[in-house]
C-alpha cells in the first residue's frame, strides 16, 4: 500500500501543474462574458416572463 500523504501531495503537485497550463481569460473578457451572460439571462427572464402572462391570460378565458 502506497502512503495516503504521498498520495495527496502528488495529487496536489499534479493540480498546480494542470492549472499553470490553463489559458485564463483576461480582465476584458471575464468582464465582457459575465455582461453577456447577465444581458442573455434578463432577456430570457422578460420572454419567459410575457408568455407566462399570455399563457394565463389565456386559461383565464377557457375557465370563464
Amino acid at each position: 500500500m502506497t502512503n495516503p500523504i504521498k498520495k495527496i501531495s502528488d495529487y496536489i503537485k499534479d493540480s498546480i501543474a494542470e492549472l499553470k497550463k490553463v489559458a485564463w481569460p483576461t480582465k476584458k473578457q471575464t468582464t465582457e462574458y459575465t455582461l453577456l451572460v447577465i444581458g442573455i439571462s434578463l432577456g430570457l427572464a422578460i420572454f419567459i416572463g410575457v408568455v407566462d402572462y399570455i399563457l394565463t391570460l389565456g386559461v383565464e378565458q377557457v375557465i370563464k
